[in-house]
């Protein structure tokens, strides 16, 4: 007998194995707070700091960043370009001293503009100098006389007739750089609704393994006192030393599933704190901020479901994304038509080269007619940018449905979770019966430790099954939101305030509506 005493005084101590372990980065939290963590914040916080959000709220800046680049297609261009030329005449007939050296150049100071339609414009000076010049030997027309002699107005361009008219790569390119911004929306959408249905679900998961863990640890203090009791009762011959046996194992058994219920308290804490930020660090939530589950909510209405798709259609930032793919694959297509006509540009100008200009000042005006006999180069673009035309729509219409089955599968685990939870509220609600029942049988001698065991092992059981439905009862209703598309838009910022500044929030940095200079 002593020696059984001595074993179980021996084994008490292990009661400190099931206290939580702290580490630094749950430390460093709000140590005064008593205030329940809310899934209002945990959404908040995500919308205020989290860094994969900030990280995609830099694609507004990337589109920006390619309305400039197909911008420069038509960037205002200041030109200089100097040309000298040392020369000997030997013309017998109109040289006044056989031979004489000259020097002559030219200066061509403009400035170049583009526009989107397909035609460029190039307007400037052009200043001759060198003694050929100013002995007027060149000839110059009045008209396009400058400030002297030598100095006149230079004009140039080019003009596309069809091919290219209005409709051309650099075009294209602008018109693609243009749905780049809404495209950095719908990715910031994309993104935001993912991190928030993903805390949502990591915010009930640690709930129910805090829930979980008050459970089992009132469990355990139960069987520690029912222990001590038997024990006293042992001492004095009242009952079987086989009986504080039985109690003494499920003190440890009991002990086991605290020690691994409070590592799984600190594990989810730990994968929540990746949704909840402050000052650049991950914060780790306390086990008493883990407030109560919430009531049940009417399950949407026949027509509300309706309505929920026709929204989910038209919000879903995946399908929004396949508007904007297949708007820029409408734009290939007429890119790749207008390669069909064709090429006839005009272009004009003064004549560049050094011997034009000795002679004196000449336009120029030219004619670029160009059509491919077969059109292979053409026809294939068509070809290629149609069949992509096919595969959008084919994608779209599987997306569509795919979101209208989110509603329909999110609505369906809403319902049966609602049904789980009544039906584990209800098995509790027996469960606990039973247990007074047979603790009270135990008492007046007519029952064993081991049924009272099995009694109360039961109850904890059924409220693991009743606090995992109110997380999925939870989880569905969250879901619905997702399917609806209403989590791709930024938390409300009324909510944004109390936890931090909206107008920095990491959903909305970046340029919101790309533009140009």
């Amino acid at each position: 007998m002593i020696a059984l005493v001595l074993a179980i005084v021996t084994l008490l101590p292990m009661t400190a194995l099931a206290e939580p372990v702290i580490d630094s980065r749950a430390v460093q939290i709000q140590s005064t707070r008593t205030a329940p963590l809310t899934i209002d914040e945990v959404l908040a916080r995500i919308e205020l700091t989290h860094p994969l959000l900030r990280a995609m709220g830099a694609e507004r800046t990337k589109a920006r960043a390619k309305i400039l680049k197909a911008l420069g297609a038509w960037e205002p261009t200041f030109k200089s370009y100097s040309q000298v030329e040392r020369y000997t005449t030997w013309n017998l007939t109109t040289a006044f001293d056989i031979p004489s050296q000259h020097t002559g150049g030219y200066n061509d100071t403009t400035v170049q503009v583009g526009h989107p339609w397909g035609f460029r414009v190039e307007s400037g000076l052009r200043s001759g100098f060198g003694d050929a010049g100013n002995d007027n030997r060149i000839a110059f027309p009045s008209e396009v006389l400058a400030t002297y002699h030598t100095q006149h107005f230079y004009y140039g361009g080019s003009f596309h007739v069809l091919r290219g008219l209005m409709v051309n790569e650099e075009n294209a390119q602008f018109q693609q750089a243009e749905l780049a911004g809404p495209q950095a929306e719908i990715k910031v959408a994309q993104k935001r609704q993912d991190l928030y249905l993903a805390g949502a679900v990591q915010y009930w998961d640690w709930q129910v393994a805090v829930k979980q863990a008050e459970i089992v640890k009132r469990a355990l203090a139960v069987a520690e006192e029912r222990f001590t009791q038997i024990e006293g009762q042992a001492k004095r011959g009242l009952v079987s030393p086989l009986d504080v046996i039985e109690a003494n194992q499920e003190v440890q058994r009991r002990r086991e599933v605290a020690i691994a219920a409070q590592r799984k308290v600190e594990y989810e804490q730990y994968k929540l704190s990746l949704f909840l930020w402050e000052n650049g660090e991950p914060v780790a939530p306390r086990a008493e901020w883990a407030p109560e589950f919430q009531g049940e909510t009417p399950v949407p209405t026949n027509d509300e479901v309706a309505d929920y798709k026709v929204e989910a259609k038209e919000v879903r930032p995946e399908v929004r994304d396949l508007y904007i793919e297949a708007k820029m694959n409408n734009i290939d297509i007429k890119l790749a038509k207008n390669q069909l006509l064709p090429k006839l540009d005009i272009e004009g100008g003064p004549q560049p080269n050094f011997a034009d200009w000795m002679v004196g000042y000449q336009y120029r005006v030219g004619l670029h007619a160009e059509l491919p006999l077969f059109q292979r180069e053409a026809r294939g673009k068509v070809m290629a940018a149609e069949v992509s035309q096919q595969q959008w729509a084919l994608k779209q219409r599987y997306t569509e449905q795919q979101v209208t089955f989110d509603v329909d599968n999110w609505l369906s685990a809403q319902v049966r979770s609602r049904d789980r939870v009544t039906a584990a509220t209800e098995a509790l609600r027996l469960a606990k019966t039973l247990e007074e029942g047979e603790r009270t049988r135990f008492n007046m001698g007519s029952s064993s430790v081991l049924f009272v065991n099995i009694r109360e092992r039961n109850v904890v059981q059924m409220a693991y099954q009743l606090y995992r439905a109110q997380a999925d009862y939870a989880v569905a209703r969250g879901g619905m939101l997702w399917a609806r598309g209403l989590l791709s838009k930024p938390w409300p910022t009324e909510s944004l305030a109390k936890y931090g500044n909206p107008l920095t929030a990491a959903g909305m940095n970046g340029y919101k509506r790309p533009g140009r200079d």
